[in-house]
């Protein structure tokens, strides 16, 4: 049987890397990186047998997308699963942000999103199938101090996610998006300890997620189980925002 085809945005390391490895399974996965190429090799090195492979492309540039698409359709025929993962944090105060940090974060977290979403969806609506599966974040639901820029990224994606699900339902196209809350990661091991207590306090499993928790509902979403469920956000933060 013909293996499925996943492209997982920013997957050189943390969630995007999980998914990426839960995914190689059963699909042939393309790990997209913008400037951690050794990172990629790395996670590479790490999927089991399979046509994988790592594609360099920062998703904010609109025609490098565009390019990765095609190479990637020329080279596998088709993809099957988009996970817009890639993203980054520029924190500080509102009335302390730059303009240069509130644009960089809009830029690679929601309009890399809608890059990728515009582009593979040419090419799943001629497959007449396909799964989307954006990874937002429970701040785009609650907010945060600090995260202004961050929040309205991930807030976008979640409203992104239920519009393009609405125009691309009729030609058997499933969006959703995924939004964790304080998951293991590079991000959160740099937190002290004093912060990292105060968000248990709001926690009620009392502990963060780790990155294949995230990348579980991943693989769920991506597969044929998943078919009926589009416009959906699932919320996986150990019951934070419940």
């Amino acid at each position: 049987m013909t293996r499925k085809v996943a492209l997982v945005t920013g997957a050189s390391r943390g969630i995007g890397a999980a998914i990426a490895k839960c995914l190689a399974a059963d699909h042939d996965v393309i790990i997209n990186f913008a400037s951690r190429e050794e990172q990629a090799l790395q996670v590479l090195n790490t999927l089991p047998t399979g046509n994988h492979s790592i594609y360099k492309c920062d998703v904010q540039d609109h025609e490098a997308v565009k390019e990765m698409m095609k190479s990637l359709v020329e080279k596998y025929g088709r993809i099957d699963v988009l996970v817009n993962n890639a993203g980054v944090t520029r924190d500080n105060l509102m009335l302390k942000m730059s303009d240069e940090d509130f644009d960089k974060v809009m830029a690679i977290n929601t309009k890399g999103c809608f890059n990728c979403i515009q582009t593979v969806s040419r090419i799943m609506m001629k497959q007449r199938e396909g799964k989307i599966i954006n990874i937002a974040s429970v701040i785009g639901l609650i907010g945060n101090i600090g995260q202004v820029n961050y929040a309205a990224s991930k807030g976008a994606i979640i409203a992104m996610t239920k519009a393009s699900a609405k125009e691309l339902g009729s030609r058997n196209i499933q969006v959703n998006a995924i939004a964790p809350g304080f998951i293991e990661t590079e991000m959160t091991q740099v937190l002290n300890e004093n912060l990292k207590n105060k968000m248990m306090d709001v926690i009620p499993l009392k502990r963060f997620g780790h990155a294949e928790e995230v990348a579980g509902v991943a693989k769920f979403l991506a597969s044929k189980d998943a078919d009926y469920i589009t416009g959906q956000v699932i919320v996986i933060d150990g019951g934070m925002v419940m």
